[in-house]
């Protein structure tokens, strides 16, 4: 399987950081009984954010995959497009 690039992954892990956070809130709303709206809206952003993450992922998994000098093998490519798919 395909090895991520960890310069890469630095935005990544910003994104995942942040969605932490903005979970976190989404917790603290409902705790303190607040609209559905707020609530609603704020789950909406942390799932944005973990979707753009996880696309980003795999993104980097299919450029390392097009670079590396064997090319991409047919395990691999099956892989990343069931990776990918689990996303979409």
């Amino acid at each position: 399987m395909v090895t991520l690039n960890p310069d890469d992954m630095v935005p990544v892990l910003n994104r995942l950081r942040r969605a932490q956070g903005q979970l976190g809130g989404v917790i603290r709303l409902i705790e303190e009984g607040r609209d559905c709206r707020d609530v609603v809206t704020q789950l909406a952003a942390v799932n944005r954010a973990l979707d753009r993450a996880g696309f980003a992922i795999v993104s980097s998994g299919m450029r390392e995959c097009l670079t590396a000098s064997g090319g991409i093998d047919a395990e691999d490519q099956a892989t990343m497009e069931k990776l990918f798919l689990t996303l979409a």
